[in-house]
């Protein structure tokens, strides 16, 4: 029983030299490796920058795919929002026929409320009362409300500029976001 109590003993005293052993000879390539060797080879596993080159041919890809994909959700957001706007001009007008002035200037106003995020300097507002388009002047048409009859259909067309631009290059210049409402006067 004691022979194999000392060999026990023997067998945990050599694994622990031969770990002490192990651990400094590392310890001794670690401090002998320059910083950025041992930071390259935790990083890129010996693959010598093979990660770093398809990074760097991906990344700018997946970048203009992603910046295109917010650009063009911002020019659809603001045609959805010129169609909202539209909508909402065209029926208050239609409430305040007998009240207004002018109605162009009306519908302008409320298309431009309804739509806070569009330059209100980009959006052209027309207005054809039955069949036919005062005389405009930029987005005022006053004197036309007499115009404005029961039963009388009234169309209410906006236009606004796109804009799809992704880091400096314009596609689809000259691009026009058009909304349209027609409302009976009642």
């Amino acid at each position: 029983m004691k022979i194999v109590v000392d060999l026990h003993r023997q067998v945990v005293a050599l694994r622990r030299d031969l770990s002490r052993a192990a651990a400094s000879e590392k310890m001794r390539a670690v401090k002998s490796c320059p910083v950025g060797r041992r930071l390259r080879a935790s990083i890129f596993c010996a693959e010598e920058g093979q990660t770093l080159v398809e990074m760097a041919i991906a990344l700018p890809v997946l970048l203009l795919l992603l910046t295109g994909t917010f650009s063009f959700g911002i020019a659809f957001t603001n045609k959805l929002t010129l169609t909202q706007a539209v909508g909402v001009g065209a029926n208050y007008l239609q409430t305040i026929r007998t009240t207004t002035s002018d109605p162009c200037r009306d519908a302008f106003t409320a298309i431009t409320n309804a739509a806070p995020f569009l330059d209100p300097t980009k959006v052209n507002v027309t207005v054809t009362i039955n069949g036919s388009t005062p005389a405009q002047t930029g987005n005022t048409c006053s004197g036309s409300q007499s115009l404005l009859a029961p039963q009388v259909p009234v169309i209410v067309l906006a236009s606004y500029p796109c804009n799809l631009g992704v880091y400096g290059m314009t596609f689809g210049s000259g691009c026009v976001f058009y909304a349209q409402e027609t409302v009976y006067e009642y």
